[in-house]
């Protein structure tokens, strides 16, 4: 489809227009950084619970996540 990245296969949606996600790599990235970066911003261990679906002890996993993610958006946005 002309003018959408290809996210990876799938049964479904797999494909999102190009300015999509390049808006969701941006979004995804600034999330790391609350969560990873010190000072007044910090998303702190509620939120990131709460984004995490209640599971307090998995502010790393998140991390991790998002890390994957945007990693797979920058590539295919490229």
């Amino acid at each position: 489809m002309p003018g959408s990245t290809t996210l990876g296969p799938g049964h479904g949606v797999d494909a999102v227009e190009h300015l999509d996600a390049l808006r969701m790599m941006s979004l995804v990235k600034r999330l790391h950084g609350l969560l990873t970066e010190s000072g007044p911003d910090r998303i702190t261990e509620a939120q990131a619970a709460a984004l995490s679906g209640g599971e307090a002890s998995s502010r790393e996993e998140l991390v991790g996540w998002l890390e994957r993610v945007g990693r797979d958006l920058e590539r295919a946005t490229a």
